[in-house]
């Protein structure tokens, strides 16, 4: 059934699952929230055929949409300084950090919170499809969304602390300090041996001492896990992000769990 309600849908895109959020801002409220994640990675041709499955067989998705943003989660970025960014030249700051192919098309997101420009690979095929879906859209990296909203979680203070994003086989790790970025990095994983090793790299590598600083955690992670285990056994203060939303969660939403859905909840 159509409403008259005003309704935003978030896609996130990952080579190993798919997220979807629907919120309804006539009712001030999240409406619809589901992940699932891929036996494997896939191609981007295959994740495509995913969503279109997705889509096509959902009635929540029937529904005329006024906004819809797309989320490529990817390790296909880097930041540039808002200062000493020369769109012309996209494609030479992202061959240091990533590989790219000659074809691939570079697109950037703006972060005004630390007046940086986010440059990356979106996946085209992706956006092809849900133009001809749902017609004007927004697209963003998940990175511009992660840094952008735990830089305003720490608005209010100057503390140290280490935000983690967990994925099913890599993690993205932000490191603020005084108000300022001080370092953001994707590092894939296949034990919770290489988790550990990562996340302990990062605090070598910025001095930060495990007995005081602390790290917040996202994603795919939960409690008595083996990745919140051995990361407890190595960090003294260890916790799952939490976030006063301006707007409120339908009854069938178990909102317990909401840091699994940090990233796509924080794209609108």
């Amino acid at each position: 059934m159509r409403t008259n309600d005003i309704k935003e849908l978030s896609i996130q895109i990952h080579l190993n699952g798919l997220s979807f959020c629907i919120l309804n801002r006539t009712q001030n409220e999240i409406e619809f929230l589901k992940s699932y994640y891929f036996k494997q990675d896939l191609t981007p041709i295959e994740v495509l055929e995913e969503l279109k499955l997705e889509l096509s067989s959902n009635t929540a998705f029937s529904e005329d949409f006024n906004e819809v943003t797309v989320i490529h989660q990817n390790e296909l970025s880097t930041l540039v300084p808002e200062a000493l960014y020369n769109a012309e030249h996209k494609a030479d700051y992202l061959k240091f950090n990533s590989k790219i192919l000659r074809n691939d098309f570079i697109t950037e997101d703006a972060i005004p919170i630390n007046k940086s420009i986010n440059v990356y690979v979106p996946y085209v095929n992706i956006n092809n499809y849900i133009f001809d879906t749902f017609g004007a859209f927004v697209y963003k990296h998940s990175s511009s969304i992660l840094i952008t909203a735990y830089l305003e979680l720490i608005e209010h203070t100057e503390d140290t602390k280490v935000f983690i994003n967990v994925n099913k086989d890599s993690l993205e790790v932000i490191v603020v300090a005084d108000k300022k970025l001080q370092l953001f990095n994707v590092f894939e994983f296949h034990s919770k041996e290489d988790f550990i090793y990562y996340v302990l790299f990062v605090f070598e590598q910025l001095q930060l001492d495990v007995e005081t600083v602390p790290i917040e955690l996202a994603g795919k992670i939960t409690l008595g896990d083996e990745l919140y285990i051995i990361l407890y056994r190595y960090i003294r203060h260890v916790d799952f992000i939490e976030k006063e939303y301006n707007f409120a969660f339908n009854s069938s939403i178990d909102n317990r769990y909401l840091y699994q859905d940090f990233l796509i909840l924080n794209s609108f």
